[in-house]
């Protein structure tokens, strides 16, 4: 491109003339006298609006970014909406943030903001894990929260997560009508005067209690007693795990703890030294923890993603050799934990439930059937496990919550996915298997051998910028109208349609209706033999992703290795036709 929209040069100009810092203009300037026309054109050919993660983008200048301007909108336009919906009250808001490029900065102004007109506000006077700001709501009564974190994407990048009333992100009508909120308003409504006087600094008081309600979680303590010797290797990627893991660990009775030195500190200035993403679903970000459990012979290694809502974990397999679980292994894990050592201890009564969303590994339905537990399906997002939570509250009792990526909540005095209490049951299961003289891997294959050997995977494919939006959006409408009808050979019988909430029999030729609430932009395809294969635009990321899920009975132990490369390839022969 060598010149600019019309349109995108109208916004710039409003931000060169209207009332905008000195150094935000200076800059625009100077991508202006650079000729930098794609790098302006995507800054501002959108405004950042929420998607399944909340607000989310690269910092910099821009409507499309994540800067002072966007974020002062955001709040003020959910400001305004919190007003709306209680006239009669004052507003508590409590606000968190990780360890990011300005995340510090960007949360102070959301203070600032909440605090001009007239909310009460409950700041976290240092950085703090995402779920721990869920816990923070709750417990104060808040009606409204905010975290600045980009979860695990790259250091670029910064967001903004918004809460309702019950600790959970907002979904509909709340997150509609707050993106509408902020569409009426103008920068020059934003108000960015501080009144002291309503900030409340919070931080240590909230910790403890937060803690003592994951301690409360504990089913095994004999276990832990047993195996207060076990070895596990624990890394924050450089974020806020370290505030909080460790001595819960270390509570729990757990007595050889390590934290990878390299990667203790929260990287104060956002940069990540250590790691190329701070994801703990990607390998090279446990290549040290990995290193450091292989010279300590550790039992366990887990870590964190910077907001700690995200936990990745690796244990020996059957040759001695550390493995990466995926999540949906961990979270079946989890789940069978739960359940068996509930039913254990008789705490099964017959009311509880877990819920899972619909891209995550059905090994989850297989366990909680098997104990006589319902096993709900939702929509991507753990703010959708959340709603089945308040649906049902008082109703039937929670035990557990999952999603492929690598997101775990256990209990529901949190209503987001969270890694600290999902560390603590990591490692009391970790306890619970070797007091039976058994790995994680070996429990895994255990449940391979009886219900199934589930091989799932996940590729996606990025598509930076406006073009790329558009390629993606474009995918979607060619998987709607021409679906395949040959996946890697595996003939595709069926489509299910998220958006339209309709599903297709694609060998009759017939559509019935879906029983889904909620509409969302996923369709999946499922094949003759079983195969589910889910193909979804990311919410937070410039990415569409694919995933893949196939079956195949596991005779014995000794047939990991052929069973495994057998679906390896059939997962190469579907990705080829994905893609």
């Amino acid at each position: 491109m060598t010149t600019l929209e019309k349109s995108i040069q109208q916004k710039i100009d409003t931000w060169l003339q209207g009332n905008f810092h000195i150094d935000t203009k200076n800059t625009l300037q100077k991508m202006l006298q650079e000729g930098k026309i794609d790098a302006l054109q995507d800054a501002f050919y959108k405004d950042l609006t929420f998607g399944t993660g909340g607000l989310r983008g690269i910092m910099g200048v821009g409507t499309n970014r994540m800067n002072r301007y966007t974020v002062g909108l955001a709040t003020q336009g959910l400001s305004n909406y919190l007003q709306q919906c209680f006239p009669d009250q004052r507003i508590q808001v409590a606000i968190a943030y990780d360890s990011r490029h300005q995340s510090k900065a960007f949360a102070q102004i959301v203070a600032d903001v909440f605090s001009a007109n007239g909310c009460q506000v409950y700041l976290f006077k240092a950085l703090r894990p995402t779920p721990e700001l869920s816990f923070a709501i709750r417990h104060l009564r808040c009606h409204s929260g905010v975290v600045i974190t980009a979860s695990h994407n790259p250091k670029e990048y910064n967001g903004y997560k918004a809460y309702w009333t019950d600790g959970a992100q907002l979904v509909a009508p709340h997150d509609q009508r707050v993106i509408e909120a902020i569409s009426k308003i103008s920068l020059e409504e934003v108000n960015f005067i501080a009144q002291p006087e309503n900030i409340t600094l919070i931080g240590e008081e909230i910790d403890e209690l937060y803690l003592q309600k994951i301690l409360q979680l504990s089913i095994s303590k004999e276990a832990i007693r047993q195996q207060k010797d076990l070895k596990i290797v624990y890394t924050p990627l450089h974020g806020t795990g370290i505030t909080l893991i460790p001595p819960l660990l270390s509570k729990m009775g757990f007595e050889q703890v390590t934290v990878v030195k390299e990667q203790a500190e929260p990287s104060g200035n956002g940069d990540f030294p250590t790691v190329v993403y701070p994801n703990p679903e990607e390998a090279e970000a446990l290549s040290l923890a990995l290193e450091k459990a292989r010279h300590l012979e550790a039992d366990l290694v887990m870590a964190t993603d910077p907001d700690t809502d995200r936990v990745g974990i690796a244990v020996k397999n059957h040759q001695g050799a550390f493995q990466l679980l995926n999540g949906n292994q961990t979270g079946s894990l989890l789940f069978y934990y739960l359940l068996a050592a509930r039913q254990k201890a008789g705490q099964l009564t017959g009311d509880e439930y877990v819920v899972k969303t619909i891209v995550t590994t059905d090994l989850m339905d297989q366990i909680a059937a098997d104990y006589g537990v319902d096993c709900y399906h939702t929509l991507t997002g753990f703010k959708h496990i959340a709603a089945v939570i308040r649906q049902l509250e008082g109703k039937k009792t929670f035990v557990a919550g999952a999603e492929e990526s690598y997101g775990y909540m256990v209990g529901d005095f949190v209503r987001d996915k969270d890694g600290v209490a999902a560390c603590a049951m990591i490692a009391e299961l970790s306890a619970f298997a070797k007091a039976q003289q058994q790995s994680l891997f070996d429990l895994l294959l255990d449940l391979y051998l009886k219900y199934g050997y589930y091989y799932e995977t996940l590729f996606s494919l990025t598509k930076k910028g406006q073009e790329g939006a558009e390629a993606i959006q474009q995918m979607m409408q060619r998987f709607r109208t021409h679906p395949p009808r040959q996946l890697g050979g595996l003939e595709v019988v069926r489509l299910r349609d998220y958006q339209s909430l309709t599903e297709h029999h694609l060998t009759e030729g017939t559509i019935t209706p879906l029983d889904f609430q909620d509409k969302s932009n996923v369709l999946q395809f499922f094949t003759a033999e079983g195969s589910k294969i889910s193909v979804r635009p990311s919410g937070t990321e410039p990415k569409i992703k694919f995933y893949v899920s196939l079956k195949e009975a596991l005779p014995q132990k000794s047939a990991y290795d052929a069973v495994t490369a057998k679906l390896q390839q059939k997962i190469a022969a579907i990705k080829q036709d994905l893609l």
